[in-house]
């Protein structure tokens, strides 16, 4: 077998054909390998997002933003509108087919739409001039049922939620001191 392999490429054709194509295929794999592990260049619009919101300033829409570990619609959206309810809004324009599905680094179209505020959320808003309270979380609890005993009103979670910048709202722990606004 190794005689035949020799006689193969004793020829200086058959040798130079076999150094370029593996030239050609450690080539093709470091371009695929730098494809899927290279670091994403920020272009300059993400980088005026960036200053605009290190700077407080609202961020003009429509405007894309590149997914980051732990976020979710809902965060992307509250971070956007101040209303976590516009994850609908990202979901249809950027055509996903299930919401829970996004990937670190994926780039979402963030659509220029209206905060979606629940009813009745603006009327209590305008009334409430007592200054925040606080409360303990005990074992057993999630934002609904806290926002039911203390404003009679489950909606309110997202209230709670938005007081106390919390990046996943379903995670509480026992001890946890919230302030309720």
């Amino acid at each position: 077998m190794w005689k035949s392999l020799i006689k193969r490429f004793n020829s200086t054709d058959s040798f130079v054909s076999l150094v370029l194509g593996i030239a050609i295929v450690i080539v093709i794999g470091m371009l695929t390998v730098n494809y899927f592990t290279g670091k994403q260049q920020v272009s300059p619009t993400e980088e005026e997002q960036q200053q605009q919101e290190q700077a407080g300033q609202p961020v003009s829409l429509p405007v894309t933003h590149t997914v980051a570990v732990g976020e979710s619609l809902w965060s992307i959206a509250l971070k956007y509108y101040n209303s976590g309810y516009n994850w609908v809004d990202i979901q249809k324009a950027n055509s996903l087919a299930n919401a829970n599905v996004i990937r670190v680094g994926q780039e979402l179209t963030i659509p220029d739409a209206p905060p979606i505020v629940p009813k009745g959320q603006i009327a209590a808003a305008s009334t409430e001039t007592a200054a925040p309270r606080t409360y303990t979380v005990v074992r057993g609890d999630d934002l609904w049922k806290i926002a039911v005993a203390q404003y009679g009103n489950g909606y309110k979670w997202s209230d709670i939620a938005r007081a106390n910048h919390l990046a996943n709202p379903g995670l509480i722990h026992a001890g946890n001191v919230l302030t309720l606004p």
